[in-house]
């Protein structure tokens, strides 16, 4: 992630609870490490968030995300694997969070190649949207 967005992050921030960086959002959205494989199973994810839970947002997989610290203590969290991409915004717009998203570039990873397992990751995070849609 590039701290150069963190300044007009934190102006949006102070009228919203969440600021989620977009990497599909344009203009200025983007991603040098993003593939095939991820770019569909995001916006396939987003599609059902969009869709499932009224969500008006336009990159789900990416945690690069401002808010409130009293604010991500009311969303009680307890994933710690990637299904929080998901639990994030979905209990957000639950708990009838304010919330925007802003244009960010993903720079190309620095640390060696991605933790992601598409199909293992893909299905948990798809078991944690099927959840909160029969929870609500």
């Amino acid at each position: 992630m590039d701290p150069k967005y963190l300044d007009e992050m934190l102006k949006e921030c102070t009228h919203k609870d969440f600021v989620f960086g977009s990497r599909y959002q344009k203009p200025g959205g983007g991603s040098d490490d993003d593939d095939l494989i991820t770019s569909l199973g995001n916006f396939i994810f987003t599609l059902a968030g969009n869709i499932l839970f009224n969500l008006k947002i336009s990159d789900i997989l990416y945690t690069f995300i401002l808010g409130k610290t009293n604010s991500f203590r009311e969303l009680k969290l307890y994933n710690g694997d990637f299904r929080i991409c998901v639990e994030i915004p979905i209990k957000a717009k639950l708990k009838k969070m304010t919330y925007v998203c802003l244009p960010s570039f993903e720079r190309e990873r620095i640390g060696g190649k991605k933790k992601v397992n598409p199909l293992k990751d893909g299905l948990l995070i798809l078991s944690e949207i099927v959840k909160y849609f029969f929870k609500r």
